[in-house]
């Protein structure tokens, strides 16, 4: 039987299996093997940590998806997805991590047997799940198909979220709150990074009220000091110093949807540079908020941030922010849209964006970041709540 407890109702994964077919048609793909954890549980509800071996969700256009991965993960995959039990395909033991065999082979033998030798095949080539002895193995064993590059047509999908979905969204964000309310409290000079973390990730899976915590798909980032020049550092032994600033990177997880919230903080007396950077960074970021509005670009978005921090002396060529939703690791962004000049992607209502302009300059750094929600007829909303500075403890 199917899932009896899935995240979202039918009628939302049957709104998903119809957009992403309808690209398949687009494409001109005539079978859809999706590698990535993120689309495999968007399209099917699949929950499990099992990516590091492979797997994946086969989708047909007349007919319900085949999940298919290793023999004792089809466990999971009955208990987790929304199709009947007979769609969970899973591959012999003896092909994990062996040097004589490989599981695409399994795969290839499916495909053949279900006509698809040589159609039109689509795989997400560029994706950390899918290897390149997964792609030739493939070719080897289906030397009639045509394969195709099908990266990111399920992520492009999933740009417009449902109201399910922003609820998730917005339970996320709720925990994320809880987590920087947890570090304000909590931090001081003397204490000692790894002991914080341990919090955070406590107030991370324990959640707000009945919404628990998931395990997030990026871990605590929180570089001190001169550090936090590395935007992806993460902890040590070391303690927190007066005199130092540290931006934390986190974000709450609710049925892995995210929520990532930034905030810097400094111990002690800010020195001046740090003071005129957060004031150009707020300022930036209003006038970003403003422009992410429907019909207007991702690039609108870059601009506007880019001219107020340029008022402020400061010159940053990253993008800005990408969109988010449904993850898993090592990454919580959608990898479609960018907050950058050149994307003229237009904006519509239902898009989720961590809008992101973290400053990461020689010596110094600085993230006071928003998860946003592109709306009708008004600025993009914040998910989160919380103040929008750089927060100084004495």
């Amino acid at each position: 039987m199917p899932a009896s407890t899935l995240p979202f109702t039918m009628v939302e994964y049957e709104r998903r299996l119809t957009k992403v077919r309808a690209a398949m048609q687009e494409w001109e793909v005539d079978v859809l093997f999706v590698e990535d954890p993120s689309n495999m549980a968007w399209l099917t509800g699949y929950d499990g940590w099992s990516f590091y071996v492979h797997q994946g969700v086969l989708v047909f256009l007349d007919e319900d998806p085949i999940w298919w991965g290793r023999l004792q993960d089809a466990n999971g995959a009955i208990r987790t997805c929304w199709m009947d039990d007979d769609r969970a395909s899973g591959y012999a033991d003896y092909f994990v991590q062996a040097k004589d065999c490989h599981p695409m082979e399994d795969l290839a033998a499916i495909l053949t047997r279900k006509g698809y030798a040589n159609k039109r095949i689509g795989v997400e080539l560029d994706n950390y799940y899918f290897s390149a002895k997964a792609f030739l193995t493939l070719q080897k064993e289906l030397p009639n198909a045509n394969f195709v590059d099908a990266t990111a047509l399920v992520n492009w999908q999933r740009g417009v979220k449902s109201d399910e979905e922003i609820l998730f969204m917005r339970r996320a964000a709720r925990i994320s709150e809880k987590i920087i309310d947890g570090i304000l409290e909590r931090i001081e000079p003397g204490v000692k990074k790894h002991e914080l973390v341990a919090e955070i990730y406590a107030d991370a899976v324990r959640g707000v009220d009945d919404s628990w915590g998931d395990y997030p798909a990026i871990v605590p980032l929180l570089p001190s000091g001169s550090d936090a020049a590395a935007p992806h550092l993460t902890w040590s032994w070391t303690s927190f110093e007066k005199g130092e600033a540290t931006f934390f990177e986190i974000s709450g997880c609710y049925r892995r949807y995210h929520a990532p919230f930034c905030r810097t903080v400094f111990l002690g007396k800010p020195p001046q540079h740090l003071v005129d950077a957060e004031k150009a960074l707020v300022d930036g970021l209003h006038a970003g908020l403003d422009a992410a509005r429907p019909g207007n670009c991702a690039g609108d978005v870059s601009r506007a941030l880019h001219a107020e921090l340029a008022k402020g002396g400061i010159e940053r060529s990253a993008r800005c922010g990408y969109p988010i939703g449904i993850s898993y690791p090592p990454d919580w962004g959608e990898r479609t849209i960018s907050f950058r000049d050149n994307d003229n992607t237009e904006l519509q209502a239902g898009m989720t964006f961590h809008f992101m302009p973290g400053l990461w300059m020689k010596d110094w750094g600085m993230e006071i970041t928003e998860s946003i929600l592109v709306r009708e007829g008004a600025a993009a909303e914040c998910l989160c709540n919380r103040p929008r500075k750089m927060f100084v403890k004495d």
